[in-house]
């Protein structure tokens, strides 16, 4: 594939409280049109975060929005932001939005991360509904977690099964004073009656001897109701990023295939799966290259291809090397977190954040096919 356009979809305004745009998503609807979410804010991690609504046409060549913002609920009389959203669209017209909130209130004033124990402020996942293609929604409802999971990270929209089904696709944390190892895992959690209920989590990609992290588990539903993950995969005792880790797994997470290094790192974005069986995989290429790239696999068991450069940060701002990072500094990042959509007709757009430590930007990029070509 080639990339035949691209473009910014919402502009930051640097020294307001939409300096930092981040966590961009976008969802193809059976309308025809596109809609995305994105999380807002005066810096990469403050309590007046919040997720826009931004739609555009079937090519997503020019946005509009925020058509809407949805603001983040109280839970158990605390206040709290929203940090990520995610939408899927179950049957055409209806949505569902799955949404990361973070307490502000138990630790005022604290980061996300604490940056002596590697813990988390509490968080939550909600879901809300829309039956409108996204113009109006339900009250935000929390799903209830296994203390167990600890602060639970929502890492994927959720998934849509061919029979019906639903799967939630969580990782776990410590809590925020918690200075303990870290029992860190990516679980599946499914639903059959369109997300008012969630089975016990079942584990997807968890290391017992506990060296290696299975972070940000990006998802894609194939055809035949496989889902194929791709794992961010950090080893504690060498302080690096290793490649991307593949494993596919059924919903119920009852045969997940062993872990595949891809051989390229590090940090997978939204993968997409064309109506071929080809699968498009964002990722960002921060401790090489610095650049964000798409690479494609043929099949469920081809290679993957050349990479396809998305973007290349000319002012590299994120200097320091794989082995001084912490979950802390991440917010420092200043380009990531690619998002993967196909389109109708086949191509496949592509969403990340860039910029500068002032102001951060969602950038898009379309893929085609090089023949035939588009016009």
């Amino acid at each position: 594939m080639i990339i035949a356009a691209r473009g910014i979809l919402s502009h930051a305004e640097a020294g307001t409280d939409r300096a930092m745009l981040t966590f961009p998503s976008v969802t193809a609807l059976a309308s025809g049109s596109l809609i995305a979410t994105l999380r807002a804010g005066a810096t990469k991690d403050d309590a007046g975060e919040r997720i826009e609504i931004h739609r555009a046409a079937s090519r997503g060549d020019a946005w509009s929005g925020p058509a809407a913002v949805l603001p983040a609920p109280q839970i158990d009389g605390k206040a709290g932001s929203l940090k990520l959203c995610y939408l899927t669209e179950t049957t055409p017209g209806s949505l569902l939005a799955a949404a990361m909130w973070v307490d502000r209130q138990s630790h005022p004033g604290a980061p996300l991360f604490n940056t002596e124990t590697d813990g988390c402020l509490p968080m939550a996942i909600v879901l809300a509904r829309s039956d409108d293609d996204g113009q109006s929604w339900g009250r935000w409802q929390r799903v209830p977690l296994p203390a167990r999971l600890g602060p639970p990270s929502l890492t994927a929209p959720i998934l849509a099964l061919p029979d019906g089904g639903l799967v939630m696709s969580i990782e776990t944390n410590k809590t925020y004073a918690d200075a303990g190892p870290w029992d860190q895992r990516a679980v599946f959690l499914g639903s059959g009656d369109g997300g008012t209920t969630w089975s016990e989590p079942r584990t997807v990609a968890r290391d017992p001897s506990g060296r290696l992290f299975n972070w940000d588990m990006r998802c894609a539903v194939r055809p035949d109701g496989r889902i194929e993950t791709f794992a961010w995969t950090y080893d504690t005792s060498a302080g690096a990023y290793l490649d991307i880790h593949r494993r596919t797994a059924t919903a119920d997470a009852s045969d997940v295939t062993e872990p595949v290094p891809l051989g390229f790192a590090d940090q997978p974005g939204r993968p997409a799966i064309l109506p071929d069986d080809r699968l498009v995989l964002p990722y960002v290429d921060r401790f090489g290259a610095g650049q964000i790239c798409a690479r494609v696999a043929h099949g469920p068991d081809g290679d993957f291809g050349a990479p396809i450069v998305l973007h290349r940060q000319e002012a590299q701002t994120d200097t320091a090397s794989a082995g001084e990072e912490t979950l802390s500094q991440m917010s420092q990042w200043s380009y990531g977190l690619p998002s993967a959509e196909v389109l109708p007709g086949g191509a496949v757009l592509i969403l990340w954040y860039a910029g500068t430590p002032e102001r951060m930007d969602i950038h898009w990029a379309r893929l085609i096919d090089p023949e035939p070509t588009e016009r």
